[in-house]
């Protein structure tokens, strides 16, 4: 079943939405054709850019957990998508350093398996089973990616369950924590997609920024890639500021 829907249908009532910021690698690259990767150094400099101007990057469970008590004010949320193994390397210790969490979004049905869906590359290594559970341990937030990194609005029903449900599951066992967050592949999310992540359980989703529907279950994001200095930081907080007032 396909479901057209205009942009920015707002669907939930938690208004305004957090801002949040979606990453996906942080390790040094020769090629980038998707434009996933940041340098670590870059992204060093990122987080000092967010302390020094009063903000704190956390995890989603935290951010979400803050604003239910009225609180989240000079919180951001920190995601991270696909669940590369450098997370562990190059991500957590930065986050560390700075006094930061974030929310890691694990493909549960490929531990140890790499980024087979970027056809032009370059290979990615992701976290191995042993890795998420060192990541969850460490604090950081562990949400599910789905099963295989499938576009969701294209799957049947029973697919669906499996992508959604089923992953959850999977990494609630291996990591002996609740999974409470979804991220959608590709950012592909329509009403079905939604409703059946929210019927699994999960206390919120991730979406993208230009994503065809907003709510709690459908959060938009704000990409951050290895050209993004301390202005165009500050012109990306800004428009999310304009946006959420609209």
């Amino acid at each position: 079943m396909t479901q057209t829907v205009s942009n920015w249908v707002r669907t939930g009532t938690e208004r305004p939405f957090p801002y949040v910021l979606m990453y996906h690698s942080v390790a040094t690259y020769a090629r980038d054709p998707y434009l996933v990767t940041v340098d670590p150094q870059r992204f060093d400099r990122q987080l000092r850019w967010l302390r020094r101007n009063g903000l704190r990057g956390v995890s989603m469970r935290e951010l979400m957990q803050a604003r239910r008590t009225g609180g989240g004010r000079g919180l951001v949320g920190l995601t991270f998508d696909d669940g590369y193994t450098d997370f562990v390397h190059n991500v957590q210790p930065a986050l560390l350093k700075h006094g930061c969490t974030a929310t890691v979004f694990v493909i549960a049905g490929r531990p140890g398996g790499h980024n087979a869906w970027d056809a032009d590359g370059p290979r990615k290594r992701l976290l191995t089973s042993e890795e998420i559970r060192e990541v969850a341990d460490a604090g950081m937030e562990v949400g599910s990616h789905g099963m295989l990194h499938q576009r969701m609005s294209e799957l049947d029903d029973g697919e669906l369950i499996v992508e959604v449900a089923e992953s959850r599951e999977l990494l609630s066992e291996l990591t002996g924590q609740d999974v409470s967050g979804f991220c959608y592949p590709y950012g592909d999310v329509d009403l079905r997609v939604m409703n059946t992540v929210e019927a699994a359980g999960y206390d919120y989703a991730c979406a993208i920024w230009r994503s065809p529907l907003s709510s709690r279950h459908a959060l938009p994001r704000t990409y951050v890639g290895d050209r993004d200095g301390s202005l165009r930081l500050l012109a990306k907080r800004l428009r999310h500021e304009l946006k959420i007032k609209r």
